[in-house]
């Protein structure tokens, strides 16, 4: 069975080093804002978090969203 050709093979996470390092923030502040729910994070086998790198450039390029 082959993998829908809209959808990428796999998504690009980052992570929470890579991500402070974006937002010039220490890795601790990535991680309360995940718990804090202002960030999607993705927990891995070992119960590291990862974040979705395409999710954090959305972020970057337009901080504040309107609804």
């Amino acid at each position: 069975m082959t993998a829908p050709t809209d959808r990428p093979a796999f998504e690009a996470l980052l992570t929470p080093a890579e991500v402070a390092a974006l937002f010039r923030v220490d890795p601790k502040t990535v991680n309360r804002w995940a718990k804090a729910g202002k960030l999607t994070s993705v927990r891995t086998i070992g119960g590291h978090r990862r974040y979705k790198e395409a999710e954090i450039r959305a972020l970057l390029t337009n901080p504040h969203p309107t609804p």
